[in-house]
């Protein structure tokens, strides 16, 4: 819509499906040329990656990090991609997590070449590391007991939705009290403790790696889930500025927030959810911007339950008759 800048949401752990965006590939062209791109590159581990990705639910092994992570990261890099080639290229990028790569990817910080190594060197940092598992609940940060021992607030997702990460047992606990709290939790597909300190050492050892590939400037702005704010040309060429956000907490929803809140009422955004989930829309849903129809919701995938399938080609297709329009 003319006027408009566009916001592309790039999606983390906890929002990976099977078959995600799958009924892109070989229908839409730019985005698989991407996928293979990636695929290609990372040669047998792409494979193996390939088939994962295109196996049909229920799939447990989509929600082990060597996994989700890398396809996560593909997927959102492509589906950026094919929206630049369709339509036009978003105006900002905000993503969740290893949505937050994908972004820079995208915005140049990191060249798509190097995007397998970026998703190996990641997978290699996590091997092993920082296991453990996420909750989600339905309560601000302030409304959570503060004693929950080494369980921490992993994300701030929305206004009232909270992620918390930890190991195993002390997460379980947790739960169980919370539960009896009255608090609505929710277990997310994820087998490690992602923005808790449960992470530092894989966080270290990722930077080491990330730095070896020179980031450089994004040539698009980057809004980060970690600070709520634009990517600086310093922070983008700090390799441990992006491998440090592994044991940082989330700041998701005051970034988006401070996005709807700076453009105000008109003309207004076009958030373009890169998500099956629609987890990353959900919470501008609550903003008066987009209340009052002034910012728009685009989802460009089918939802959860159909992606994989021809609805995500409908859903694609549909998302660039506005973004075009």
């Amino acid at each position: 819509m003319e006027g408009r800048k566009t916001v592309l949401l790039l999606p983390g752990q906890g929002s990976q499906r099977e078959r995600m965006a799958a009924g892109l590939y070989g229908a839409q062209p730019e985005f698989t040329a991407r996928m293979d791109e990636f695929l290609t590159a990372a040669g047998s581990a792409g494979t193996r990656l390939a088939e994962q990705w295109l196996r049909p639910a229920p799939n447990p092994r989509m929600d082990t990090a060597d996994v989700a992570q890398p396809l996560l990261l593909a997927v959102g890099h492509a589906l950026g991609r094919a929206v630049a080639a369709a339509a036009r290229p978003p105006h900002l990028l905000l993503g969740h997590s290893v949505g937050e790569l994908a972004a820079a990817s995208l915005a140049g910080v990191y060249r798509a070449a190097d995007l397998g190594a970026v998703a190996a060197a990641r997978s290699r940092a996590l091997d092993g590391s920082g296991l453990g598992g996420m909750l989600a609940v339905a309560a601000a940060p302030h409304e959570l007991p503060n004693d929950l021992g080494p369980v921490s607030i992993a994300a701030v997702n929305g206004p009232r939705q909270t992620v918390l990460s930890g190991p195993p047992a002390p997460l379980e606990a947790a739960h169980k009290r919370l539960h009896a709290l009255g608090r609505t939790v929710r277990v997310l597909r994820s087998g490690h403790a992602f923005h808790s300190p449960s992470m530092t050492e894989a966080a270290r050892c990722f930077g080491r790696e990330l730095a070896r590939l020179r980031p450089g400037v994004p040539h698009t702005t980057v809004i980060s889930s970690r600070t709520a704010r634009p990517v600086t040309a310093t922070q983008a060429r700090d390799a441990s500025f992006w491998a440090d956000q592994l044991a940082l907490p989330v700041r998701y929803w005051p970034a988006l927030k401070a996005v709807l809140d700076a453009e105000g009422t008109a003309p207004g955004l076009l958030l373009l959810d890169a998500g099956a989930d629609r987890t990353l829309s959900a919470p501008a849903r609550h903003h008066p911007a987009v209340r009052a129809g002034a910012s728009l919701i685009v989802p460009l995938l089918a939802p959860a339950q159909e992606t994989g399938g021809p609805a995500d080609l409908t859903a694609f297709e549909q998302a660039l008759t506005v973004v075009g329009g």
